[in-house]
């Protein structure tokens, strides 16, 4: 009889607080550092994590990803380019209630953004890390990275459309696992 194969567990912890995200505005490229409370959440992200044995830490190679993985206990955090944040082009520094004062039906999960990635070259980049993870053998990784891109890691993981993302919402610094139940992909911890 042939052994089980090991079903990894993938966690999540989103960046700590910028002055962008604070303010609600989008932050995909633009390489913004944590501010004080930003620096304190991953502080405090630390205390979920410990104890936990990683087999790989990945981090987006955004300065407010690799901070935090730094303040959460991963000082040697792998650089991970597709973790980084959905480019959002033209929108860039914009948040979406500006962009409803012209357009008051916008979602980015559908409209997109202009002169930046679609919603399915981001899903791309996170089915990359996934396949990563599944093909590994490894029993757990961590992966620091973004709000939108956390969540559409999320969606890809649970085998959605990546536009289901919407429904994950996650604060700054916040910590999730997407496992298993049984054969079947599932969230066990969500926004600790």
């Amino acid at each position: 009889m042939n052994a089980i194969s090991p079903r990894p567990q993938l966690w999540i912890l989103r960046h700590g607080e910028t002055e962008w995200s604070k303010s609600g505005q989008y932050t995909g490229l633009t390489d913004l550092p944590l501010t004080v409370e930003g620096e304190q959440q991953a502080v405090e992200a630390r205390k979920v994590l410990e104890g936990i044995d990683f087999d790989l830490v990945l981090t987006s190679p955004l300065r407010r990803a690799r901070r935090t993985a730094e303040l959460a206990g991963f000082p040697d955090a792998v650089h991970e380019p597709l973790a980084v944040e959905w480019n959002y082009g033209d929108y860039e520094g914009i948040s979406s209630d500006l962009i409803r004062k012209d357009n008051p039906d916008y979602l980015i999960w559908t409209d997109g953004v202009p002169n930046g990635e679609t919603l399915d070259e981001v899903a791309a980049r996170a089915d990359k890390i996934i396949g990563r993870v599944l093909e590994s053998g490894m029993d757990n990784v961590l992966v620091v990275a973004h709000g939108h891109f956390s969540r559409i890691l999320t969606a890809r993981w649970l085998e959605m459309d990546a536009k289901e993302g919407r429904h994950f919402l996650l604060g700054t610094a916040k910590v999730c696992t997407l496992g298993w139940d049984k054969r079947t992909p599932a969230i066990i911890r969500w926004g600790l």
